[in-house]
């Protein structure tokens, strides 16, 4: 059976491969809203994977007077055309991939709908993804960033894109799939869950339960 403690993460904006794989390794899941905005890491960013290699896209937010902000209140910019860009890049990516056609209707709004809150906008795409993986979507919100819940993992800190600040962890194996530039590109672990999706479709939950094989007690 799956671990029945928690977990606690924060928010991700389309988030890699190993922070799902906590979802279906945890029986529930935590996601914090009263931290501080960090910078440079998923909460406003995704990697996938491009022709030359792996790509970050990054949504702006509003800088607030204060350096503190809390990831709830955190407000996203628009001041360039990031959706646009962001859009045409997973686009250019993608296209050629066995299942882009089949979930670019699902993913395709989040770039062409303005939200308010970087928090929300984040949420509803986290709920679409776990609909596209048909998995249960277990996350609550905190009450309180200083209160851990009881028996529950807390890896808020533990997913980075610099790979020197990333927790180890011993229960994530990632597993191989076929990316759109495997003959060009070796493979590449632990993007955003959209190269997953668009690579492997319907199998994708079945990648995500074989990189965790100690999910089972």
């Amino acid at each position: 059976m799956y671990h029945n403690k928690g977990i606690l993460l924060s928010t991700a904006y389309f988030a890699p491969v190993h922070y799902f794989t906590k979802l279906v390794q945890f029986k529930k899941g935590y996601l914090e809203r009263f931290e501080n905005f960090t910078k440079q890491t998923y909460r406003n960013r995704c990697e996938i994977l491009g022709a030359n290699g792996p790509v970050s896209l990054i949504v702006p937010v509003v800088k607030g007077r204060g350096r503190k902000i809390k990831i709830k209140d955190l407000r996203i910019s628009y001041d360039t055309e990031w959706q646009r860009n962001h859009w045409r890049t997973i686009f250019s990516a993608y296209n050629s991939s066995p299942f882009f056609e089949f979930y670019q209707d699902d993913i395709r709004p989040f770039f062409e709908q303005k939200r308010k809150y970087l928090f929300d906008l984040n949420g509803e795409i986290h709920e679409t993804i776990c609909d596209l993986l048909e998995m249960e979507n277990n996350v609550v919100l905190t009450d309180d960033f200083e209160k851990v819940p009881e028996n529950t993992a807390n890896f808020r800190e533990a997913f980075s894109p610099k790979k020197q600040k990333a927790f180890p962890d011993p229960d994530f194996q990632p597993q191989k799939y076929t990316q759109v530039f495997s003959e060009k590109l070796d493979f590449v672990p632990n993007l955003s869950i959209l190269d997953l999706l668009f690579n492997e479709g319907p199998n994708s939950f079945n990648i995500l339960e074989k990189s965790c094989p100690k999910a089972r007690e």
